[in-house]
């Protein structure tokens, strides 16, 4: 069942009214959502509402990269490309064969089916960890690690599962072949989005109307992640670039003053509106999973993501650790490790295998599983670990917003 304006209205009420809530509580906003998504599939006939690749896809994932990249500032980022790099391509890299490994020779998977599920579930997902950086009001170099790695590894996740994708099918791969898709996809997204981006700083400097400026960084937003997705590029890399572009050239380019201040708010609030349904849906989802039937590689898999996400972490924090410009403090080192979440966007690429995938819906329930733990366990503990290792003061509440 498709999401209709009654659905939609109905599920921004609670997420509004979740919201309060955890404020009042200090509990994580993504885990009131998903419990308010579960309660609703238990009470209602929402459980008939499709969470699709697609929806993810079109709907959310280009206003929640927007609004992240447009407040990144490019010295900050630049500064840290050669470590943001590295975890999100060797880092996933790492991650997926850990747990392609592991799925084939402890959970007796076949080797195509242990390999989608390693490389779909690899990447740190922008959508639960902007969401959980909000939340605890994280803010400097620990935030840009998390949000840019989670926002650059798209584009080695969706390479890496296309090769798995590829291999399931029976066909050949190449060093030759793989390192031009790869430079495909990121050229291709990163073009797409400068010219997107370009177009919309362009027209947005004939007017001082805020509402058509408004306009036309929605355009971007959306333009340059669907002209990406067209040609079969990275659709997550195009918006970055546009966001980056936008929110840099001279702190939102020839956009009015009073077009700034707009901007900025109408971001937020899409942001907010994206993060709602999404986690609502994935509690929605959840709620439908049989976890009983697949108990066993469920555990399997947590624990090898878990390995995975360390493997991916602390060697390669090893490599920079006697440079005095990329060195990585031993606390933000764990705090990159435990929030690692996965969520929206491993679901998309599991939701999206073809039907006649070897052991889908074992794939799918399972990493459902993944999901449910990174936002139940490591999304509830990320705020007592943020305190502890000094990064948020313990006095300060969770405050259940989109805000920077």
């Amino acid at each position: 069942m498709e999401l209709s304006i009654e659905r939609i209205e109905l599920l921004l009420l609670i997420a509004a009214v979740v919201a309060m809530i955890a404020r009042r509580f200090r509990t994580p906003y993504s885990v009131g959502l998903v419990l308010a998504g579960i309660g609703l599939a238990m009470l209602t006939r929402t459980r008939e509402i499709e969470l699709t690749k697609e929806l993810i896809f079109t709907a959310f994932l280009p206003p929640l990269v927007f609004e992240a990249t447009l407040n990144i500032r490019w010295p900050d980022l630049r500064k840290d490309l050669p470590v943001i790099v590295s975890f999100a391509t060797l880092g996933v890299v790492l991650s997926a064969a850990v747990t392609t490994l592991g799925m084939h020779f402890l959970a007796g998977w076949d080797w195509s089916s242990a390999a989608l599920f390693g490389t779909l579930i690899a990447a740190t997902d922008p959508v639960s960890v902007i969401a959980t950086l909000k939340d605890g009001g994280v803010h400097g170099r620990l935030r840009l690690l998390m949000e840019a790695e989670s926002l650059f590894n798209d584009s080695t996740a969706a390479i890496a599962f296309g090769l798995a994708m590829l291999l399931a099918a029976g066909g050949d791969i190449t060093v030759l072949g793989v390192t031009q898709s790869l430079l495909a996809n990121v050229l291709g997204g990163v073009v797409c989005g400068a010219v997107v981006a370009g177009a919309a700083l362009l027209l947005a400097g004939r007017t001082t109307d805020h509402l058509i400026e408004i306009t036309f960084t929605t355009v971007a937003a959306y333009g340059s992640f669907l002209l990406a997705e067209h040609f079969h590029f990275s659709g997550v890399l195009a918006t970055l670039t546009a966001g980056l572009m936008i929110g840099n050239l001279g702190h939102l380019g020839p956009i009015s003053s009073r077009g700034r201040v707009a901007v900025i708010s109408f971001w937020e609030y899409a942001a907010f509106v994206a993060n709602s349904l999404i986690f609502i849906l994935i509690g929605i989802r959840e709620a439908n999973q049989n976890f009983l039937n697949v108990l066993v590689p469920a555990v399997f898999a947590i624990i090898l993501v878990t390995l995975g996400r360390a493997v991916a972490i602390y060697p390669i924090a090893a490599l920079f650790s006697r440079s005095d410009r990329w060195r990585i403090q031993r606390s933000h080192q764990h705090l990159l490790f435990w929030g690692g979440l996965r969520g929206a966007l491993a679901l998309a690429l599991a939701l999206g295998l073809p039907l006649q995938t070897a052991q889908r819906d074992e794939i799918i329930t399972v990493a459902f599983a993944v999901v449910a733990f990174s936002i139940f366990v490591q999304g509830l503990t990320m705020m007592p670990l943020l305190q502890r290792l000094g990064e948020i003061p313990k006095s300060q509440s969770v405050t259940a917003n989109t805000k920077n």
